[in-house]
């Protein structure tokens, strides 16, 4: 297995959570937490503005995303482009464009050392102050081995899109032993537990999400959980590529 991938999404500021929601909501009404449903199965749920933010999805409209791109720090043409080229990689079966500009670009995508993988998910790119990137690609350079951009650049790509972490969904979290996934991540990522616990441990309310009945451990989405942090012992294979069921979910929210 290699190295797995350990990005990290970005989260607004508490204090946007309410006004990014609603700006989703907007963008896409799909998007807004179904609340009905949401009090039949969970009757301690409490509707209010800050509970409904918290399970609002990110996805941008459904006819389709065409967003323009900007790099912060001037990389060389062939590294922009090839860039752009796995950001792209998405439309295979949706409706999903990704354009290069140098005037207001909506990604925003640096490449700052130390600073880890990362992207704000989906709709919530556009609550960020224009000079700040809103993905982070660390150090990529064209000697950057090919395998990293299939996996992290499509990856981060995945996120701006509004697709959020695989294994965050129960399905698989229940598969992980708590107490060595906070050691491992300690030691590997040099996480605390309660980065652990937000990353790897806290699943996703189910009854808020799109996609599929059941969790894909193969997606481009899927942290690389290795088989000594797993209850039964087996790996979570994580993806090292858009898998099909990636490109089938991306093809229903995106249809071309």
């Amino acid at each position: 297995m290699n190295e797995p991938i350990t990005c990290t999404p970005k989260r607004l500021d508490r204090s946007q959570w309410i006004p990014a929601a609603r700006r989703a909501a907007e963008i896409n009404p799909l998007n807004h937490p179904p609340i009905e449903r949401l009090t039949r199965i969970m009757p301690s749920f409490a509707p209010d503005s800050m509970s409904i933010s918290v399970l609002t999805t990110k996805y941008w409209r459904t006819d389709g995303v065409h967003l323009t791109v900007g790099f912060l720090d001037n990389p060389p043409k062939n590294l922009r482009r090839r860039i752009l080229s796995h950001m792209n990689a998405w439309n295979k079966t949706a409706k999903i464009k990704f354009t290069e500009t140098a005037t207001d670009p909506q990604v925003r995508i640096a490449r700052l050392p130390d600073d880890g993988y990362w992207s704000y998910l989906g709709t919530d790119v556009l609550q960020i102050a224009d000079d700040q990137p809103t993905m982070n690609l660390e150090s990529f350079t064209m000697q950057t081995p090919d395998s990293e951009f299939y996996r992290v650049v499509r990856h981060e790509t995945g996120h701006t899109l509004g697709c959020p972490h695989e294994h965050m969904r129960r399905e698989l979290v229940n598969q992980i032993d708590s107490q060595k996934a906070i050691n491992y991540y300690g030691a590997t990522q040099g996480w605390s537990e309660q980065e652990v616990r937000q990353q790897v441990l806290t699943p996703i309310e189910e009854s808020s999400l799109w996609g599929t009945l059941h969790t894909d451990p193969g997606s481009i989405m899927c942290y690389q959980i290795p088989g000594s942090i797993t209850k039964n012992g087996q790996a979570i294979p994580g993806g090292t590529d858009i898998g099909q069921q990636d490109f089938d979910f991306l093809a229903l929210v995106y249809p071309k």
